[in-house]
């Protein structure tokens, strides 16, 4: 496994090469303005205690509160944690919120733990943090493993320990705890605002070909919209592998035989398929929505797609973008494809403190509105540089983030 961190700064420098900026600028971006590990001890339900180690990565706060998911995953370690939270900074300035970049995890296996392991390894993930946390520091959302349930459990946590009640701390909570409406779909439904924003410009045809990596609520939520609007799925996949149909899949149908079975393979007239064999398939576009690292530069060069939509983190390695942009296939970006989740996070965030719920429509519109003018000046920008969308959306970024730099003197 590649060092995360060293490819985003990898990233930042090809940006860089494109988009000079100030020295100021370029030291602050190189390292970020707080890390803290934890160790949070939890009571297990056989009465042991168990020690585990949580983190919170504060990247950069120059256009606002942190902001970020957290996740729990066995090999979550503070150099990926580091890596996201750079990302986030991106993503945010990318998306044009007024939010820095930070990320948090939790080093477990949740599948693991009881339900009250996991709600008292939550709260202790809170109590860890708190002091570094609020409305206006730092304000953490959902990632890989966290659910609305354990946004809760945090939420509740922080106003007891703080007495803030304003629930502007933590987003990503269910509805019935001043979620947002939408949230559960933004990462998927933003993903294909930006994809059509970009579809005329990057020659693709009225009704394209689909191929996704990953059906988690990002991945799964992708398929069902780019089917529901008349585009064809080619193939998907979970994490033991993929199936493959040249003429479309139901994703609905291939949802429900998962959770009947447990697995995609043996669903009905269809070729199985490796993970690795998917990203390979010809196809219009291709949607990795899974991992991180999963395009190198052992396979950019069998890849068949015409369009990369990238809804993962870091799904792409730098040596990768450079073959691909040679061979003329697009890469949409993560910082910009997948930035739904963290838009609609803020519009949470937003409604938390301004007393106020919006509708699904109103929040998915606002959405749309954002995305489609942040894609289409990604776009002119990598024309003005005669660059890739990642290089063009790292300069605009850049350029709000120096904006930020200067503003504060």
């Amino acid at each position: 496994m590649s060092n995360a961190f060293d490819e985003a700064q990898q990233q930042l420098r090809r940006a860089l090469a494109v988009y000079p900026v100030s020295d100021d600028l370029r030291a602050r971006l190189a390292h970020p303005e707080r890390e803290v590990t934890v160790s949070i001890p939890v009571k297990m339900d056989d009465g042991s205690v168990k020690v585990f180690e949580g983190y919170r990565v504060q990247y950069s706060s120059l256009r606002g509160p942190y902001k970020g998911g957290i996740r729990y995953h066995p090999d979550a370690d503070i150099n990926e944690v580091r890596a996201l939270a750079f990302w986030m900074t991106f993503k945010t300035a990318v998306a044009g919120i007024p939010m820095g970049g930070g990320k948090g995890g939790i080093t477990v296996d949740p599948k693991e733990l009881s339900r009250g392991e996991l709600e008292r390894l939550s709260r202790g993930w809170v109590e860890a943090l708190y002091p570094v946390l609020g409305p206006e520091r730092d304000v953490p959302a959902p990632d890989v493993n966290t659910t609305p349930e354990i946004m809760r459990w945090m939420a509740d946590e922080y106003a007891k320990l703080t007495g803030d009640s304003r629930n502007g701390t933590f987003t990503g909570k269910p509805l019935d705890y001043g979620g947002s409406e939408g949230r559960g779909a933004a990462t998927g439904a933003g993903g294909f605002d930006v994809f059509k924003a970009l579809q005329a410009e990057l020659k693709l045809p009225k009704s394209v070909s689909v191929v996704i990596q990953g059906m988690g609520n990002v991945g799964g939520n992708a398929a069902k919209i780019f089917h529901a609007l008349g585009h064809k799925v080619l193939a998907m996949s979970d994490s033991k592998g993929g199936i493959y149909s040249p003429d479309g899949l139901d994703p609905d149908a291939v949802e429900n035989y998962k959770k009947e079975n447990g697995r995609l393979k043996g669903f009905p007239r269809t070729k199985q398929i490796s993970n690795e064999k998917l990203l390979e398939l010809p196809c219009d576009v291709l949607i990795p929505a899974a991992l991180e690292n999963q395009i190198t530069k052992k396979n950019a060069n069998n890849i068949q797609a015409k369009v990369i939509l990238e809804l993962a983190n870091g799904p792409t390695s730098t040596e990768a973008d450079d073959v691909l942009f040679k061979k003329g296939i697009a890469v949409i970006p993560d910082v910009l494809a997948n930035s739904g989740g963290v838009v609609v996070s803020t519009y949470e965030w937003e409604q938390n403190l301004k007393g106020e719920h919006w509708s699904e429509k109103e929040v998915l519109k606002k959405l749309r509105m954002l995305l489609t003018r942040e894609s289409k000046n990604v776009y002119s920008r990598s024309k003005k540089l005669k660059t890739d969308l990642r290089r063009a959306a790292f300069a605009l970024a850049l350029e709000r983030l120096e904006g930020a730099l200067k503003t504060r003197g």
